[in-house]
């Protein structure tokens, strides 16, 4: 799908303990950051409404709704395609999922060798390698403990940038790095390259990239002996 990106673009980020919106009209930014924890389901459409409202634009007025696309929590990325999908099918408007650890890498520009990585849980870290200077990934998303986490070939490790909120566990990456997680008007910002696939609301999908979203109670207890817990 073609998008006209004169047009104002929504863009929504639920992936963490975050409620982040974004409402970007030329020079014109109305922008909601806030940790709502659980509430997320409660406040996004009404702050939805408020950024419009402060724009004067309607649902109808937007070119296209940019949404995190995952990995992150899966409560919240449900709640943020859900909306997504309810806002845009009335106006066939476009959906734009940017993978979040993309947004993450792309704090760090112009760098030949990023580690974006973010709390999973359970132990686990979502990681990936970017070159964000010629904009290619170097390695598959992934989950698994920081610590097994391997440099790309050929990267030294004095040239690595890590960025993501993993940065801040007590069990971090086996690099330097700097806890920032982008906000939902980093995600618009990467929509508008056109680096991203538009689709109709039908079709728009999350990216998994655990295979089993929840664990057994077995499982869990089997966990919790490997780390000692």
């Amino acid at each position: 799908m073609k998008i006209d990106f004169t047009r104002p673009i929504l863009a929504i980020d639920t992936s963490t303990s975050f409620l982040s919106l974004a409402l970007l009209s030329g020079s014109l930014k109305h922008t909601f950051h806030e940790e709502v924890g659980n509430a997320q389901s409660q406040q996004i459409l009404p702050q939805i409404q408020s950024l419009l409202q402060k724009a004067e634009l309607q649902i109808a007025d937007l070119g296209a709704i940019v949404y995190a696309q995952g990995a992150g929590a899966f409560t919240g990325l449900r709640i943020g395609i859900g909306v997504a999908q309810g806002l845009a099918t009335p106006f066939d408007l476009p959906l734009i999922g940017v993978p979040c650890l993309d947004a993450v890498a792309y704090q760090m520009p112009d760098c030949e060798s990023v580690l974006a990585a973010t709390d999973a849980r359970m132990g686990e870290v979502f990681y990936a390698w970017f070159d964000t200077k010629n904009h290619r990934r170097l390695s598959d998303y992934s989950v698994g403990k920081a610590s097994e986490i391997r440099l790309p070939e050929n990267t030294s490790p004095d040239k690595v940038r890590g960025v993501g909120n993993a940065f801040a566990l007590e069990n971090a990456p086996p690099f330097s790095g700097s806890p920032n997680m982008p906000t939902a008007q980093d995600y618009a910002i990467l929509a508008q390259t056109g680096r991203y696939a538009a689709t109709s609301a039908a079709f728009a999908e999350l990216l998994y990239v655990r295979d089993k979203i929840a664990l057994t109670a077995a499982e869990q207890m089997a966990k919790k002996q490997q780390m000692g817990v």
